[in-house]
């Protein structure tokens, strides 16, 4: 036993000659370690040792029966432990086996160096080509045992290092079975290099040990999926059968961009072959074993005599052949199959056969003159693209030897291996046998790579000439500046550039510290370099100082009379919003100006509330500029953009007085209720500066760094509703608002603006086309039900045009004839585009001949035509109605009562509904259940009305307990529109107490008001809304809150037309005025029935 301190000795004591410092130079050689073997058993004595020095341990103990002769070197001569007998028969044995080993290596290695030095390449039994120009014995051997040459043992004992170097490589002519590997997108064609990628290990493994048993011959064949990924051929079906047999010239390992280890393989086809049979895969067992390219596989020793070990005259490759009786005969050399030690592996064997080109004509008049037309577009193809250009030269070298025409199969396969055509295309070409279909087949993949170069060509020529323009106009142009400069016509870019913005600012009345920055900012730009960068930025900055109209005023005009006549022109209606407007003028003459005042307009949508600011301002004879802020989540765009990033532009307002040219335009502000928030900041508080009259005289703006004079613009706001401003930035504006029109204002406005629009818009300004006024109110009624107007446009539109239509379909070609409408530059124009069009090659935009202002004259309708719009016929046009009623309710029963609301469209006619949901016994628990879509708000109220009405019930009629014992279900109809606020309080206790006293409501009867649990009735917004919405009901009867009177006094006498307007401070007004004629008695009444009892139930069943 070697105790475990003489190791280190041992290694110390090894010397430059000893057999272990030969082994790394065998390894080369051979395919498993040889010294694996011998040291097997002393390596488990060893481990028992130590652990971690497993590897060391093996690898010194096999050089120990070398050592071993040298006795008395002192290594067995210090005191050791004793052995036990096995342990001394184990280490006898060991000694003697290794002693014998080393000395064959040594032979074998002292051989294999001198034949190495003889010859550059090595060569098998039967000529074939070694990997990487070193011998691999399982190759020589293999290949001896099954060719016709070579001595009795395998073409390599006994043979002459000198024969060797003189051998030739040769590429067997008969390989029946190979290793398949399938390709992907294109097919390999013979004698044309290809690199593929392995990404299966087992497949990469199986390459190594062919490269080193020198084999390295695949068959490739082609996916029909031009998808398909794998290194094993699944199935027959997967490829197609007709391959090329091909040379693994080099292999190396490479890493994927995922971290994916792969082997990428040079090959090399010689020639093409066909699939006979796919031979399956190894076993699911052999598959599941280490691979040989993660583990080295160990084969089991066989004993050898030393006879043996004598005979044997060079490195073996794998202990499978030095297994093998080395006495060679004639069955075992025919029975030897050189793919066998593939079988292991889970890769694709298939049985081949050679493919041989069928006999043809060379002197083929047909083949000649293929063969000359694909000559002919490999000149024209080298001579647009490059890379054919090399690769012809690289051919032609190869070729140089013969002629190209007596080869036509070889130019044919060059023509598809060169170009890029469709993998199936390239397949038939590989699969043709027949040269003279092969060289067609070829030839057509030749003229689609023709056709994309010359695509390329012309791309390639457009761009370069493209470019060289530009150059030129550059060059052009600095010689012009030279030219100018040198004779004093023109002065320096720069210089001119400073003296114009000079003349600008003389023209301006800038502030003073406005003129202090100018300058200096305008002293800077004269001592830059035009190249710099900043130069750039210092001239915007100049541009936009000087475009700002400082001092810069219009006339404005302060007469009412104008004011009224434009606001009049423009409206109908809304006198409450123009007296406003005009008490805003008469200041505005009384003091000179009207600045400091900022107006916001609140209503419903198609009002008309961006349309009266463009009125003001057409009134006041001021520019006009209107922008929106819904959704704006950008400071920037109020305050602008630091001068430090690229493309900064100052805010919308400086835009704004840059565009108008003067220092007081009216500048609108739409959707101000629907700015929003973002990461950039809050515009809603970038505002509060802007839109304060007492801040605004000196904005500052982030890309402008000066103050900015803003007092003397008019803002004016547009909003839907108040509750979405924030408190601050609503505080600093002056409300007015505009409620919906009632049907006369919407006839008036019909009849007055939207119809005479829409017929000028449809065409027919001049043609008797009338809508009658019964039409216009169906139209309001049945189908324009909002506060606004612009449905009602929308719909009027089109009736215009469907009477267009109706009226050119009714006339005919004959009458409206085509040609008679085209302008003498539209018939140009047309004969121009029509010659366009017959080009071959049609431009994608049109020219200058094709375009005029004028291409048209509109046609004239013949007086003969009558068209007339009634009530009748208006189905015809806008199709069927979509109000049918003016209630929900014609008869309301009892516990439904009909409210009033506000929604952002104006006001709408709402319904409340209560039901008892079971019968009424003595043992009934009283519960509330709500629906409708309603929101807190609107559910505190629901519950306030149910405790107010119990008390109401309790007080005044304390026998009937309906309320104490009834399962009661409230909903508000129309249960997809979200509903809250606190004015259905009211509405909801007389639903619930009309349930309860089983008394219906006057169906004409509308209510609103806020509830408390004492019953007042509080105050409400909306009132014009909601009484527009009572009217458009047809209601005769709204009850409102006391404290909105003021606002019912100062509605419209058009609005309170046929509506009796009753003001309630408690609710018990409201109960007066809604159960006028109850009958108390019957109301106090119990209507509880008594649960019966047991016995009442048996005698009833008797």
């Amino acid at each position: 036993m070697l105790p475990r301190q003489r190791l280190p000795r041992l290694l110390a004591r090894k010397s430059p000659t000893n057999a272990l410092a030969s082994r790394p130079r065998i390894q080369g050689f051979c395919s498993v370690q040889p010294f694996v073997r011998p040291g097997q058993h002393s390596a488990l004595r060893l481990r028992s040792y130590s652990e971690n020095g497993y590897k060391l341990s093996l690898s010194n103990f096999s050089s120990c029966a070398a050592l071993g002769k040298q006795k008395g070197s002192g290594f067995f001569d210090g005191s050791i432990e004793p052995l036990s007998e096995e342990e001394k028969k184990a280490n006898l044995e060991n000694k003697a086996e290794l002693e014998t080993e080393v000395e064959v290596e040594e032979k074998d290695v002292s051989e294999t160096k001198s034949s190495s030095s003889d010859r550059p390449s090595g060569t098998n039994g039967q000529g074939t080509p070694e990997s990487d120009g070193k011998s691999s014995a399982a190759g020589g051997s293999s290949s001896g045992s099954t060719g016709d040459s070579g001595s009795g043992d395998g073409g390599k004992r006994g043979r002459k290092p000198g024969d060797r170097a003189l051998a030739k490589p040769v590429v067997p002519e008969i390989y029946p079975q190979v290793m398949a590997i399938p390709i992907a997108q294109r097919p390999l064609f013979p004698g044309y290099y290809k690199a593929i990628t392995i990404k299966d290990k087992n497949v990469a493994a199986a390459i190594t040990e062919m490269i080193k048993r020198g084999q390295p011959y695949v068959g490739a064949f082609l996916f029909k999926d031009e998808n398909a990924d794998d290194d094993v051929i699944r199935s027959p079906d997967d490829v197609y059968d007709v391959g090329v047999f091909a040379q693994i010239t080099s292999a190396f390992p490479s890493n994927s961009a995922n971290g994916e280890t792969s082997l990428t393989a040079i090959l090399y086809p010689h020639r093409r072959i066909r699939l006979s049979t796919l031979i399956p895969p190894a076993a699911a067992a052999d598959a599941s074993k280490p691979t040989p390219a993660a583990e080295p596989v160990t084969p089991e020793p066989i004993p050898k005599s030393a006879e043996e070990v004598s005979q044997k005259g060079d490195v073996v490759a794998s202990f499978e052949e030095s297994a093998v009786v080395q006495k060679p005969d004639a069955t075992a050399q025919k029975q030897y199959d050189p793919t066998s030690f593939l079988r292991k592996y889970p890769v694709s064997l298939v049985n081949v056969e050679n493919l041989t080109e069928e006999p043809y004509d060379p002197k083929s008049q047909v083949i000649r003159a293929v063969t000359n037309e694909i000559v002919n577009v490999f000149k024209e193809v080298a001579s647009m693209n490059s890379l054919f250009r090399d690769q012809i030269s690289t051919f032609s070298m190869s070729q140089s030897t013969g002629n190209v025409m007596s080869e036509p199969a070889k130019l044919a396969d060059f023509a598809a291996a060169v170009s890029a055509g469709e993998p199936a295309e390239l397949q038939e070409v590989l699969s043709s046998l027949n040269v003279e279909e092969r060289m067609h087949k070829a030839l057509l993949v030749l003229k689609k790579e023709h056709v994309n170069a010359q695509l390329q060509s012309k791309i390639t020529k457009d761009v370069e000439s493209k470019i060289t323009k530009r150059q030129r106009e550059y060059w052009l142009m600095e010689q012009m500046k030279g030219i100018r400069r040198e004779l004093g016509i023109e002065s320096d870019g720069k210089d001119k550039l400073v003296e114009k913005f000079k003349e600008k600012a003389d023209k301006l009345a800038m502030p003073e510290a406005v003129r202090k920055v100018f300058d200096e900012e305008l002293n800077k730009l004269a001592h830059l370099e035009p190249a710099a960068s900043e130069f750039n930025v210092t001239r915007n900055y100049l541009d936009w100082l000087t475009q700002i109209p400082w001092g810069q005023r219009s006339s404005e005009n302060f007469g009412i009379q104008n004011a009224i006549k434009v606001l009049d022109e423009d409206h109908y209606g809304l006198k409450d919003v123009k007296d406003r407007i005009l008490e805003f003028i008469a200041v505005g003459k009384l003091r000179g100006t009207v600045e400091g005042k900022i107006l916001c307009f609140v209503g419903p949508p198609g009002v008309g509330k961006t349309s009266i600011g463009k009125s003001i301002a057409r009134a006041l004879n001021r520019q006009y500029y209107r922008f929106s802020v819904g959704g704006l989540t950008d400071v920037a765009e109020i305050k602008g953009h630091r001068r430090t990033y690229v493309g900064a532009l100052p805010g919308r307002v400086i835009q704004a007085l840059k565009k108008c040219k003067t220092e007081n335009p009216l500048i609108l502000i739409d959707e101000i209720d629907k700015i929003g928030r973002g990461y950039q900041g809050d515009p809603s508080s970038a505002l509060l500066e802007l839109l304060d009259p007492e801040q605004n005289s000196s904005f500052l703006d982030h890309y402008m760094d000066v103050p900015v004079d803003l007092s003397k613009v008019l803002f004016v706001c547009t909003a839907n509703m108040t509750d979405t401003i924030p408190r601050p930035l609503l505080d600093r504006m002056e409300v007015i608002r505009l409620s919906g029109y009632v049907s006369d204002e919407k006839m008036a406005i019909a009849e007055k603006y939207l119809a005479p629009q829409a017929q000028d818009l449809a065409g027919l300004k001049d043609v008797d086309v009338k809508l009658s006024k019964e039409a216009i109110e169906e139209l309001i009624k049945s189908y324009c039900r909002e506060s606004g107007v612009r449905n009602l446009k929308k719909q009027i539109e089109k009736v215009y045009r469907k009477s267009a239509l109706k009226i050119v379909q009714d006339l005919g070609q004959e009458v409206l004839p085509e040609s008679e409408v085209l302008t003498d530059e539209g018939k140009a124009a047309l004969a121009e585009s029509e010659t366009e069009s017959k080009s071959d090659e049609p431009s994608e935009t049109a020219s200058e001949k094709e375009t005029t202002e004028t291409p048209r004259a509109a046609l004239k309708v013949p007086e003969s035509v009558h068209v007339v719009i009634g009530k009748e016929n208006l189905k015809d046009y806008v199709g069927p109605p979509v109000f049918t009623s003016d209630r929900l309710y014609d008869v309301t029963p009892p516990g439904v009562t009909m409210g009033l609301a506000w929604t952002q469209m104006g006001g709408a006619a709402m319904y409340v509904e209560s039901i008892l949901q079971s019968a009424l016994t003595s043992s009934s628990r009283p519960s509330l259940e709500i629906t409708g879509n309603l929101k807190t708000v609107m559910k505190e109220s629901s519950a306030i009305a149910y405790s107010f009405a119990k008390s109401v019930m309790a007080k005044e009629f304390p026998d009937n307990h309906f309320l104490d014992k009834a399962k009661i279900h409230v909903h508000v109809p129309e249960g997809a529109v979200q509903k809250d606020g606190p004015s259905a309080g009211v509405t909801m206790a007389t639903s619930l107490l009309s349930l309860a006293l089983d008394t219906p409501i006057d169906p004409t009867v509308a209510m609103t008001g806020e509830l408390t649990l004492t019953g007042k009735v509080l105050r409400i917004g909306g009132l014009r809304e909601k009484t527009v919405a009572a009217r458009r009901a047809g209601c005769k009867m709204v009850i409102f809150p006391e404290d909105n009177l003021s606002d019912w006094l100062e509605l419209p006498e058009n609005i309170k037309e046929g509506i009796e307007g009753r003001p309630a401070r408690w609710y018990s007004d409201v109960f007066d005025l809604i159960f006028p004629n109850l009958d108390r008695k019957k109301a106090n009444k119990n209507r509880i029935r008594p649960d019966k009892k047991p016995e009442d139930k048996s005698d009833d069943g008797e």
